[in-house]
């Protein structure tokens, strides 16, 4: 499972890691999210221990939402050393996200 992030663990665990941070913006009612969310998940179990994944539930959580320009969802962005480094908006293949993180490793 990816990790739960909110408003309020949102700077130590993305903005603070020494490892690369996939963070999916997502809300419950959101179709396209719950595409996505099995793909995060998995990409957590395989990265784990080398990126930190995680998942903001926007609905309850806007401040890093709108910090980031998030207006659409799902977007996953990718951090690295505290900067979006990726942004995917709207669903797509496991691979694409893989890749994202790849890069950074």
């Amino acid at each position: 499972m990816a990790l739960e992030i909110t408003d309020a663990t949102f700077e130590e665990t993305v903005l603070k890691s020494d490892k690369p941070v996939m963070v999916d913006f997502w809300a419950a009612w959101c179709g396209p999210c719950r595409m996505v969310g099995p793909i995060i998940d998995e990409i957590s179990k395989e990265y784990e221990g080398k990126a930190v994944v995680g998942k903001v539930d926007v609905d309850s959580n806007q401040e890093f939402a709108a910090k980031y320009g998030v207006r659409n969802i799902p977007t996953v962005l990718v951090f690295q050393n505290g900067e979006v480094v990726g942004r995917q908006v709207g669903v797509a293949p496991k691979n694409a996200y893989a890749e994202a993180i790849d890069a950074l490793l």
